[in-house]
């Protein structure tokens, strides 16, 4: 028997999903507004924009929940090949905003192609988990590792890195889903926060800290870093023998350990040189440190450069703070239409919201993400495919870590990565990323019974 469009959507996640989409454009229009009360020119036309993508957005969920999301098996590496292609393309010939290369279009009608990519790269990978499952572990585990990279480096070259970001909480719950080793995810997460820690002490100590740290001497002399890295690296070379010859388990640690620092230290050499720039490498000159790494840094004490790249943190916690309990008033918030908060429509459009609607607003805005994830949680239970839950579990992770990341940086205790709030942020690449996923869940969840070949 047919089954009609409307009976494909899922009407919790729909209402939620809408209702902060509209709260979103709401508040763009707020934060366009300046102390005059009037449109101000550089960001007028926003809203009307959002209010198209969310037309957009609308449909492509719809073709989405409306689509057997089983076809998307067959199709997966081609869609993975056409990303990287388009990736490399927007390297290439993409548009350059705010320093990153990460849009492609014609004139002011543009995408970010990395954003779509978070939901190709979720499908690839769950088709790879499933039909590896029969693989040695070790072996599945570094093939999906080998898998999670090639998007990571190729939009860490355009470079946009609050999105490469998104990436590696999506791989760690896709792969803990599809029983990936707990030791193997705790190594990279354990590696991956250390080469990133590694990489950002030595400019921390220069800019906030102002004070020199002795331990910090192996990450500022580079010939003592290569010697720890030599010797870490015989450690792990140790423990490996060590495992072969006499079958202990605590050698299996020994080299884990070993591993995580020599590959950290390595990688930070160059993830240090990567974030901080070329202008500051070539003159030393601390002023002259690139702004990817400020943002990195900076949220650790934002008031040390109050005036200067801690600005955005200290405007946005004023303005939450100014919010009290129950908000300001709409249109009446005073950082933001004092034109002190900046990025309003997009990074900081959180802080525009709890100005006006105080905390009140925050626990009915908090509520309703709530509810999606939860559902998304049900529909990943009731799923009766590895390759429907792993799609689930995904688009789980990527909801759940741009809303913690965004409202956290908004907050100032998180870095300012550019990472947009779900469903509220301006943009319309954001927007139609997330109601694709909202359209695939819909689907997973509404052919749970539908056990006829989709083929």
């Amino acid at each position: 028997m047919k089954t009609h469009v409307y009976e494909r959507l899922d009407y919790i996640l729909l209402i939620c999903s809408l209702f902060i989409s509209i709260i979103g454009i709401t508040f763009i229009y707020s934060a366009a507004i300046n102390q005059y009360g009037i449109l101000s020119d550089n960001s007028k036309d926003e809203y009307i924009k959002q209010i198209v993508w969310l037309c957009i957005g609308f449909v492509a969920m719809i073709f989405a929940a409306s689509y057997d999301y089983r076809k998307l098996e067959r199709y997966s590496f081609h869609l993975f090949a056409g990303m990287i292609a388009v990736l490399i393309l927007t390297k290439l010939f993409g548009t350059e905003i705010n320093g990153s290369r990460s849009w492609i279009g014609i004139g002011s009608l543009g995408i970010q192609p990395a954003e779509i990519s978070k939901i190709v790269f979720i499908i690839m990978l769950a088709k790879f988990l499933q039909n590896s499952e029969k693989e040695k572990e070790r072996i599945r585990f570094f093939k999906a590792v080998g898998l999670m990279l090639v998007p990571i480096g190729l939009i860490l070259i355009l470079p946009d890195i609050g999105t490469a970001s998104v990436f590696f909480p999506i791989f760690i719950i896709m792969c803990f889903m599809a029983n990936v080793p707990v030791r193997y995810l705790v190594i990279v997460i354990s590696a991956l926060v250390l080469a990133v820690w590694f990489a950002v002490l030595p400019s921390w100590q220069k800019l906030i800290y102002k004070k020199d740290i002795v331990l910090l001497m192996v990450l500022t002399n580079n010939k003592l870093r290569l010697l720890l890295v030599f010797a870490t690296f015989g450690i792990a070379v140790v423990g490996i023998l060590g495992q072969i010859m006499f079958k202990k388990r605590y050698y299996y640690w020994i080299t884990a350990v070993a591993g995580i620092f020599a590959f950290a230290l390595s990688a930070s050499y160059f993830a240090e040189r990567f974030l901080v720039g070329k202008e500051y490498l070539r003159t030393g000159d601390i002023n002259k440190i690139d702004y990817k790494m400020i943002r990195l840094i900076i949220f650790t004490n934002p008031y040390a450069l109050a005036k200067g790249s801690g600005w955005n943190i200290v405007r946005s916690v004023s303005a939450i703070g100014s919010g009290g309990v129950i908000g300001q008033g709409y249109l009446k918030g005073i950082q933001t239409h004092a034109q002190f908060l900046p990025v309003k429509s997009s990074d900081f459009i959180f802080s525009v919201f709890s100005e006006e609607m105080g905390f009140a607003g925050g626990i009915l805005l908090f509520t309703a993400y709530l509810i999606i994830l939860i559902r998304i949680i049900y529909i990943i239970k009731q799923t009766t495919s590895p390759f429907s839950c792993y799609i689930a579990s995904g688009i789980l992770a990527m909801y759940f870590f741009h809303i913690t990341v965004n409202i956290g940086m908004a907050l100032g205790i998180m870095p300012i990565t550019g990472i947009p709030l779900p469903f509220m942020s301006y943009g319309g690449s954001s927007m139609i990323t997330n109601m694709i996923a909202m359209g695939l869940l819909m689907s997973i969840n509404s052919r749970r019974l539908d056990f006829k070949a989709a083929f």
